[in-house]
């Protein structure tokens, strides 16, 4: 029988953040790290909060509003709506972005499966008027090694500078059909006498946002083509 593993926890993606701008987590990587080995229900109440951190600053250094109260699985949601997850190579292709999205969705699925392990197993977590069922080592693991991989990734992804090289207005002038859908959808922006176009104003504000939707536009008139074209070839049976 192969003996345990004795070495020391490490958490990669946490500590690199850390490393690249986020100290204030470093007493969470810490006390996380040791509480795999030494405490293994703790790890479920430190392994939630981390991730809290890391979203938090995250939306506070991009300057995205969030709401003090917001829960973990809030968090990530909002976080995941602003980050440019896909390359700007690939910002366009519906398909990808739709697997991108089910990824997302399992990560947010293993958050929402570590809230529940911390409500049920945690050590510090709430009150309880029974004791609660000793998680070993191995379970703690999977909590810490989850948290891990979402406070690398997203980490990782704010930090990386996804800005085209071509020049703002360049591209968003390349969409005028899309354009014109959005400001028709929304309505001119006024501003005492001056006055905005909806669709400039999400391209400047909410660039990642600008081109999810404009990707979906993209792919519905591809698609809407495509039809027509069919239906325009199609045979007549007399």
């Amino acid at each position: 029988m192969a003996e345990a593993d004795t070495s020391p926890f490490v958490m990669h993606g946490a500590r690199d953040a850390v490393a690249c701008g986020l100290v204030h987590i470093e007493q969470q990587v810490h006390a996380l790290e040791l509480a795999v080995a030494e405490n293994p229900g703790l790890a479920f109440d430190l392994a939630r909060p981390l991730v809290e951190s890391v979203c938090r600053a995250v939306l506070g250094e991009r300057s995205i509003a969030f709401g003090e109260a917001d829960d973990l699985p809030k968090l990530f949601k909002t976080v995941s709506m602003h980050l440019p997850f896909l390359p700007t190579s690939a910002s366009e292709a519906a398909e990808t972005r739709k697997s991108l999205a089910q990824t997302l969705n399992g990560l947010s699925i293993a958050i929402q499966g570590n809230c529940e392990l911390r409500n049920q197993c945690g050590f510090a977590s709430h009150g309880a008027g029974a004791p609660r069922p000793a998680m070993e080592s191995v379970q703690a693991l999977l909590a810490a090694e989850a948290a891990d991989t979402i406070v690398g990734f997203l980490h990782r992804v704010h930090r990386q500078d996804r800005r085209p090289s071509a020049s703002p207005r360049a591209l968003y002038e390349a969409s005028p059909a899309f354009n014109e859908s959005v400001d028709e959808a929304h309505g001119m922006i006024r501003i005492y006498e001056a006055e905005f176009r909806p669709s400039e104003v999400l391209f400047h504000m909410e660039p990642e946002t600008y081109r999810v939707y404009r990707a979906e536009f993209d792919a519905e008139s591809e698609y809407t083509e495509v039809g027509m074209v069919d239906s325009g070839t199609a045979e007549v049976t007399p």
